[in-house]
């Protein structure tokens, strides 16, 4: 370890891992609202935060588990569920009169079609203005859910959750549809 008058200890968060400080600082240079997305084992979450110097304020919150209330019977952190999250945290922020967000994925490592871009595809699908490239996001056969009813088809042992929900993994797409028709209406 470096020792002597020079050294400086990095900041706490810089040293367990949790913050890239240069990262941060860049997307605060943009002077926009965050569009902060984090994909958890059980339910994605995406928050629109401003930056203040006593620290940072939290103006909008959308949470996968804010589903249900749609009537969402699927899994909470899949990516039709991201989908529709990004939905919701997109109506929610226009009617809070953000409209325009920079996509902030704290220290996930971006691949193209992944979750964190589902919330992406569907806050901007709602109206948010959010910088990006049209290749990084998901199929729309994805944000559907498509992929899991072909899965199903292969290993129905694996999805008694959604049975006992009550929602046949075959039907997933149709009712993403449903869903996404009640939080846009």
């Amino acid at each position: 370890m470096a020792k002597g008058p020079a050294y400086k200890v990095p900041y706490r968060r810089r040293r367990e891992g949790k913050t890239n400080y240069r990262k941060r600082l860049k997307l605060l240079l943009s002077r926009k609202p965050r569009l902060v997305v984090r994909i958890t084992n059980r339910r994605v979450i995406a928050q629109i935060v401003d930056y203040h110097p006593d620290g940072d304020r939290t103006l909008v919150y959308a949470d996968s588990k804010e589903l249900e209330k749609y009537g969402w019977k699927g899994d909470l952190n899949n990516t039709p569920a991201a989908y529709l999250t990004g939905l919701l945290i997109g109506k929610k922020a226009l009617g809070a009169g953000i409209e325009e967000a920079i996509l902030d994925i704290g220290l996930k490592t971006p691949s193209k079609g992944a979750r964190i871009f589902a919330v992406l595809k569907g806050a901007v699908e709602a109206g948010l203005e959010v910088p990006h490239s049209d290749g990084i996001l998901p199929d729309d056969s994805r944000t559907r859910g498509e992929h899991i009813a072909q899965y199903y088809e292969q290993n129905p042992e694996k999805f008694s959750e959604y049975e006992k929900r009550g929602l046949k993994p075959t039907e997933l797409p149709g009712h993403v549809d449903d869903v996404k028709s009640k939080i846009m209406g």
